[in-house]
C-alpha cells in the first residue's frame, strides 16, 4: 500500500525534483503539499508548487499556501542567489489553470490527517514554520502523524547559511526547536548527509530530447550547476530535498541513529545549529532517528531513473 504524505516545501530548484521524485514513485500518495517561506518568499513558493505540479499532471493535488516569515524572527530572508529570485533558476513553467487553496496550509494539512484512514507521513523541505503551527495549534491531529520525515541540519557542525547552520533550520530556529521537542516521531536528513547525494551534470543525459519534464528538469539543472561550480569549483550538486524524499520511499538508502537533537536559537555564532548528542552526553531520552550515512550511487540511481521515467510517460 501506497503511504500517504504530505510535503511542505519551498519549491526551490532541489524541492522541485523531490517533488518530481514523489510524483515518480507509487511507494507514495502525495495527498498535499503545503508551502513556506524560505529559499525565494511565500509568493514565489506557492506559484512555483502550482506550476510544477500542473507540469507533473497533478492538478488534482491541492496546494496551500503557510507562513511567510518565521514563528519569532524578523531577520530570516530567502536566499536567491541558490535557486534564483523566481527559486527554478529562471526556469519559467506554464501557469497552473488553477488557483491556491482557500484553506490555509495547516487547515489543509489537518484536513487530510483527519480525512485519512492510514496514518499520514509529513515531509517538511523547507523551514518547519507551518508545522510547529500544526503542532501548537493542533497538537492532537499532530500526534496522529507516522512520522516528520525533515531535511535539515546536520549531526556534524556542517552549515550553508553559516558555519554552524543549514538554511531550513537557519531560517525558523524556534520553529524547529519545537518540532523537536513535541514528541512525534522525527526522521533529520541533514546536510552533512546530503552533502554526498550528488549529481553530475552528465547523469541527466537521458532526459536530452524528452518532454517538458525533462527540459525543465535540465534547465533547473544548468542553473544549479554553475552556482555549485562558482561556490566549489564542483559541477555535481547536491540533491538535498529527494533524499529526504528517498528515504520515505527507500528507508534503507539511509543509516539512521535513535539521537538526542536540540536547536541553538540565541547563540550569536551558533543560531539555527543542531546540536546532536551523538554520544549520549547529556543522557537525555532521544527524540529523532538521525541520517549519518547514505547509500549515495543507490540514492543517485532512484533519483536520476524515476525523474527519466516520469518525462517518459508525461509526453
Amino acid at each position: 500500500m501506497a503511504i500517504p504524505v504530505i510535503i511542505d516545501t519551498d519549491p526551490g530548484i532541489d524541492d522541485a525534483l523531490a517533488l518530481m521524485l514523489a510524483v515518480a514513485s507509487p511507494e507514495l500518495d502525495l495527498r498535499a503539499v503545503t508551502t513556506v517561506g524560505g529559499n525565494t518568499g511565500l509568493a514565489h513558493t506557492t506559484e512555483n508548487a502550482l506550476r510544477l505540479m500542473h507540469l507533473l499532471g497533478r492538478d488534482d493535488v491541492p496546494v496551500a499556501a503557510g507562513a511567510d516569515v518565521p514563528l519569532v524572527r524578523r531577520d530570516s530572508a530567502p536566499d536567491p542567489n541558490t535557486h534564483g529570485e523566481d527559486g527554478f533558476g529562471g526556469v519559467r513553467l506554464a501557469p497552473a489553470p488553477r488557483g491556491v487553496d482557500a484553506r490555509s496550509a495547516v487547515q489543509l494539512m489537518v484536513d487530510v490527517i483527519e480525512g485519512s484512514a492510514e496514518q499520514v507521513t509529513l515531509i517538511a523541505l523547507g523551514p518547519l514554520t507551518n508545522v510547529a503551527v500544526l503542532i501548537a495549534a493542533f497538537p492532537d491531529v499532530a500526534a496522529k502523524l507516522e512520522r516528520i520525515v525533515l531535511m535539515g541540519g546536520g549531526a556534524r557542525v556542517i552549515g550553508n547559511m553559516t558555519p554552524a547552520a543549514e538554511f531550513n533550520i537557519w531560517y525558523d530556529p524556534d520553529a524547529a526547536a519545537r518540532v523537536f521537542a513535541a514528541g512525534i516521531p522525527v526522521t533529520m536528513v541533514g546536510l552533512d548527509v546530503t552533502h554526498f547525494a550528488l549529481t553530475a551534470p552528465e547523469d541527466w543525459d537521458g532526459l536530452r530530447g524528452g518532454g517538458p519534464v525533462a527540459q525543465a528538469v535540465l534547465g533547473m539543472v544548468e542553473f544549479y550547476t554553475a552556482y555549485h561550480l562558482a561556490m566549489s569549483g564542483n559541477p555535481s550538486t547536491a540533491q538535498h530535498d529527494s533524499l529526504a524524499v528517498a528515504a520515505v520511499i527507500q528507508p534503507s538508502l539511509v543509516t539512521t541513529r535513535s539521537l538526542y537533537v536540540d536547536v541553538e536559537c540565541a547563540g550569536a555564532l551558533t543560531r539555527g545549529m543542531t546540536v546532536v548528542d551523538v554520544d549520549n552526553v547529556a543522557k537525555a531520552a532521544p527524540n529523532a532517528d538521525v541520517a549519518l550515512e547514505v547509500d549515495a550511487d543507490a540514492f543517485n540511481r532512484l533519483l536520476v531513473s524515476r525523474v527519466v521515467e516520469l518525462d517518459a510517460r508525461l509526453r
